[in-house]
């Protein structure tokens, strides 16, 4: 079986199929994990499919003969580490994670932010990113010399943030240095990290900070921001996974143009 890194021949790297590689893709239940989990499977990976709620992944996976659903709440390591030796006993090997799974919690200013809120946000968008970083790794390692790559999904809040988000902002800020921690003590294992930070794909998340009606602005004003389809955001992490063993896409920003990402603030 093939993997995404190692330490073989480049050559050889290249020339294994997607169709024998296995992927893991977190809240593929919906949105760019949805889309993601599905342009994998069109290139032919096996996917493996993390989220929540059963039925929200068997609806990405729709029948797919080469989707695992894989209920599991990131959050929770003991669920996370059964997911995982699931998807070995079924597969094998991990070659490409992506940690999509996140959430948006309600807006508010720091001082009137919920604990709450904070800790939800924190134990989906960061130590979910971790707990399933780890139980990929332990696999990845196993595959030696082949080892494997990891995609984080951290969001243009991992540099500029929005107005009233606090948790969500410090969240995806960890998450490039999480993302930057995992490449370095990969290394050793032919294990890679890298980071997609995607702004205004047309998602529920999207809908929740209002692009639709008119997002909230630095000034105070109310701005109704473009969206791009998640299909685009799919094919950029597909572009990342596909990437030759021998290179590793260590960053990557799409946004939907005209955004304000550039000159926010």
């Amino acid at each position: 079986m093939s993997a995404a890194g190692g330490a073989d021949s480049t050559d050889a790297r290249i020339a294994r199929s997607s169709h024998e590689r296995v992927a893991v893709v977190t809240g593929a239940g919906s949105g760019i994990g949805r889309g993601v989990a599905r342009a994998m499977l069109d290139d032919g990976y096996r996917v493996a499919l993390l989220g929540r709620h059963r039925d929200t992944l068997e609806a990405t996976a729709d029948g797919h003969p080469r989707a695992l659903v894989t209920p599991a709440d990131v959050s929770d390591a003991a669920a996370v580490d059964d997911a995982f030796g699931q998807i070995e006993a079924a597969w094998g090997r991990v070659d490409v994670l992506f940690n999509n799974a996140g959430m948006f919690p309600p807006a508010a200013h720091v001082d009137e932010l919920d604990p709450a809120d904070w800790n939800a946000a924190v134990a989906v968008n960061l130590t979910g990113v971790m707990l399933c970083s780890a139980a990929a790794m332990r696999v990845m390692k196993r595959q030696r010399p082949q080892g494997g790559r990891i995609i984080n999904n951290g969001s243009i809040s991992a540099h500029v943030p929005r107005p009233l988000a606090a948790a969500y902002t410090a969240t995806k800020h960890a998450v490039s240095g999480l993302t930057k921690s995992l490449e370095l003590d990969g290394r050793a294992f032919g294990i890679t990290c890298g980071q997609i930070d995607i702004g205004n794909a047309a998602t529920h998340i999207t809908d929740d900070f209002g692009t639709d009606a008119g997002a909230l602005q630095p000034n105070g004003s109310r701005l109704v921001e473009p969206t791009f389809p998640v299909e685009d955001a799919a094919r950029a992490v597909l572009f990342m996974a596909n990437v030759p063993a021998s290179a590793t896409v260590n960053s990557l920003v799409i946004t939907a143009s005209g955004m304000p990402f550039i000159g926010r603030g």
